[in-house]
């Protein structure tokens, strides 16, 4: 390891040494100019994997991040550290734009973070290009499979952005990657095999308690809730899938006088922002809220993790277990299990993966009566399509999903949706459709696989990433 790296690490973030394999990564990277792939659990330092070679080098990072929160966040944090980074997205006016794409050829800036939608903005790819990209680095990069549990269209075009950069050493980062995903990542890179080192760091957090528990009712889940809350003191987050469920539980919680905050989709963003902050500042707070909570949230000592609902993949599930006890002591991961919960589940899988037909009825509609849905709205395209069932979010996931695919631009509620192209192939292919669906269902197996487990479930989870072969804990309740 290179002088100039652990004075980076000292001087910007603090530390005297690396943890893990970041010192390995790190000297691939900047001593042997190879690219990398980073499998590395949620809390695990992945981030500091490109932050410092970024600081090495003569010319700029490249981070692609899916999330403007997440890197909003991850700049801000860097801010702090008097770190020369900025991000470009949605949220800010054109002329700061020009601004900092300005800035960041001209150095002023070491690290850039956007979104790999950012791509298909012209003036933008003609600016980068005039760039020294020296490093570019791919954040969540299991976004790039299709089979991965967070699909982005844009992630596959990656290859093509690293061409236009010049082909940059390169590097991609994730948590959550199944064997197949990692050569899909591999793929959608533009790379072989040969020419990227994968570097698994596996669950090594002994810290973490495992548990699963087989529940019948709403009150064994509440007592179970309240059991953790009171053998685990400090501040804990509470899983559930759907909005009203979480809601339940809350007036349950209320109820036996179980002091604990909410956060969910349906809150105004003040509300969000000051759930949030409360939860980042408290020492002893509990948290009920949905998965879309956890991925800005950088808090060493939550000591718990509940899945009051379950998960939809082994993929979600170990990102979100990963936010416990990054502070190394004791903590507590239980997975409340309830067969009930697989119908919740299966609707998801289900509103989440349109089929090829309904893509074309959709789009039909776009084509066709394109004034009707603008002025009514969202409703108009659900009381065609899903017959006004809210409950099914199919509209929504295939809006999103066209949109993610450059197919159409702007929102029905405001009345200014567009079509930009026809329906793109990969919507519109009954096989892909179909095999998609397919490997949702079997991430939702994995999960009833992992309850129904009676060995070690560390070792059940480095199996199933692939993760180099771990040994039976003694810190988890496999035989439940």
């Amino acid at each position: 390891m290179s002088a100039k790296s652990i004075a980076i690490l000292k001087k910007y973030f603090g530390f005297d040494s690396f943890v893990g394999k970041q010192e390995e990564i790190i000297d691939r990277l900047l001593d042997k100019n190879e690219h990398c792939m980073v499998l590395m659990p949620t809390g695990g330092g992945k981030s500091l994997c490109y932050q410092v070679p970024a600081l090495a080098q003569t010319g700029g990072t490249i981070v692609l991040s899916p999330l403007i929160a997440l890197m909003q966040d991850q700049v801000e944090a860097l801010r702090k550290k008097n770190i020369p980074a900025t991000f470009i997205n949605s949220t800010i006016s054109k002329k700061k734009k020009d601004e900092r794409l300005r800035g960041f050829v001209d150095g002023k800036y070491k690290m850039l973070y956007v979104t790999p939608e950012r791509f298909r903005k012209q003036e933008f790819v003609d600016t980068i290009k005039k760039a020294q990209i020296d490093l570019l680095a791919v954040d969540e990069a299991h976004c790039i499979s299709e089979w991965g549990h967070d699909f982005r269209p844009d992630y596959s075009r990656i290859a093509e952005f690293r061409a236009l950069l010049g082909n940059p050493l390169t590097v991609a980062l994730t948590a959550t990657a199944t064997p197949d995903v990692q050569d899909d990542i591999i793929d959608k890179l533009g790379l072989q095999s040969g020419d990227i080192k994968i570097f698994h760091q596996g669950i090594e957090r002994p810290n973490l308690r495992l548990e699963a528990h087989d529940v019948y009712t709403d009150e064994e889940k509440v007592d179970l809730i309240i059991k953790t809350i009171t053998d685990y003191p400090g501040s804990g987050i509470i899983y559930f899938s759907l909005i009203k469920t979480l809601e339940t539980f809350s007036e349950y919680l209320r109820q036996k006088r179980v002091p604990h905050h909410v956060y969910h989709g349906k809150l105004e963003n003040r509300e969000r922002k000051r759930a949030q902050n409360d939860f980042l500042n408290s020492p002893n707070l509990t948290m009920l809220a949905t998965n879309a909570f956890g991925m800005v949230i950088d808090k060493p000592d939550i000591r718990f993790v509940v899945h009051a609902e379950m998960p939809g993949s082994m993929e979600s599930y170990y990102q979100e277990i990963g936010r416990a006890g990054r502070d190394g002591k004791p903590s507590l991961c239980s997975l409340l299990y309830r067969e009930n919960d697989l119908n919740i589940r299966t609707d998801f899988i289900r509103w989440s993966n349109p089929d090829d037909k309904f893509y074309a009825r959709l789009f039909s509609l776009l084509e066709t009566d394109l004034d009707a849905v603008n002025g009514h709205g969202i409703d108009y395209l659900r009381e065609q399509l899903v017959f006004k069932n809210r409950t099914d979010f199919r509209v929504e996931t295939a809006l999103s999903m066209l949109e993610r695919y450059g197919a159409i631009e702007g929102d029905p509620n405001q009345s200014n949706l567009k079509t930009l192209t026809e329906l793109p192939a990969p919507l519109a292919v009954k096989v892909a459709r179909a095999g998609k669906l397919l490997n949702a269902q079997k991430r939702l197996l994995s999960v009833v696989q992992y309850f129904r487990n009676e060995a070690c479930r560390r070792v059940f989870i480095s199996d199933y990433f692939g993760f180099p072969g771990a040994a039976d804990c003694g810190n988890c309740d496999g035989e439940d």
